[in-house]
Formats: C-alpha cells, structure tokens, sequence
C-alpha cells in the first residue's frame, strides 16, 4: 500500500495544528483529524479520502486555504475538504442547516469524510456527557444549548443516512440515542 499521500497530509496538519489545543479537551487539536481518518480507515483505504479527513479542518480552523489543499494534495482531496469546511457568518442555526444541506447533497465520499468528523466530535461530546451531565451544554455556543446540539447531530444522521450500511454511521446514531435519550 503506498502511503506518500496520506504521509505528506499527515505532516502538513500536524504542522498547520501545531500549537493549537481542542477546546476544553487538554491535549493538541491534531488527535482529532487523526481520529477521523481513522475512523474513515474502518470504511475504505483510498488514500485521497483518508488524506482529506486528516486535513479536514486546517481550512476551517487554521491559515491554510483550500487553494493550498488543491496545489499540494490535488483536487479530489480539496474537494472533499470544503464539503467539510463550515461556511463563515450568519446564525450558529443557518451555518449548520447550510452544513447538512451540503452533506444532504454530496456524494457517499464526502460524506463519509463528514462522518470521520462528526463521529469524532460526538465521540467526545458523548464521553463528556457521561461524566458531566447537563452541565456540558454550557461549553458549546449554541443559542438554545442541548436542544440545539440535538437538532443538529440528529439532523446529521439524516443527512449522512446514505451511510447506515457503515458502522460508524451505526455508532453515531447509537451514541445520538445514549446523548440525547427521548
């Protein structure tokens, strides 16, 4: 298996990371785009999908522009990417209903790109809500809190549904049920 792809993404985001911590997690921001291409690695080994979920935030969250993804990692890789990287301005709302529309909309590749990314975050949010309860929702910048938080990663499960064949797609509905229990 040739590894050069993924090797050389690896590296540039750990480099366009370095420094930064997840929010409220103690440890660099980097372990995440890893978990998500691991979590992509359960479903397929094409290097340009595992390329694209290790890189999926550097657009979004650090100076990186998705020109520079194209030049460097090609235009399949870049593609996926800005499926996954969140629009600018507007409501918290309308950011997240632009979010699933475009994942609604996207191919089974983006969206299991978005999957490797969301089942990461709910992997979190799941671990924090079993030992901090109600009070988690006070972290997130969302308006109306738990409710909010609801809405949208149910709202996700939908809009990646054409993934319920996958186990991640299975987890992360399993984890939606134990987080947001009806």
């Amino acid at each position: 298996m040739d590894t050069s792809l993924f090797d050389r993404a690896a590296q540039f985001a750990i480099d366009a990371h370095r420094g930064i911590e997840r929010r409220g997690k103690g440890f660099p921001y980097i372990i995440h785009p890893m978990e998500a291409a691991a979590i992509v690695a359960t479903v397929t080994n094409d290097p340009e999908m595992l390329a694209a979920a290790i890189l999926h935030d550097t657009v979004e969250d650090t100076d990186v522009t998705i020109e520079q993804i194209e030049s460097l990692f090609g235009s399949r890789v870049a593609h996926l990417v800005n499926i996954e990287t969140a629009q600018k301005g507007g409501t918290w709302r309308a950011r997240r209903e632009v979010q699933m529309q475009r994942f609604r909309q996207a191919d089974r590749d983006c969206k299991l790109v978005a999957m490797g990314d969301k089942l990461s975050n709910l992997r979190a949010i799941a671990l924090d809500y079993r030992s901090l309860g109600d009070a988690l929702w006070n972290r997130f910048h969302a308006p109306d809190g738990k409710k909010d938080i609801e809405w949208y990663y149910r709202g996700l499960a939908s809009a990646l549904d054409e993934l319920a064949d996958t186990a991640p797609h299975r987890e992360f509905c399993a984890l939606i049920e134990e987080t947001f229990p009806s």
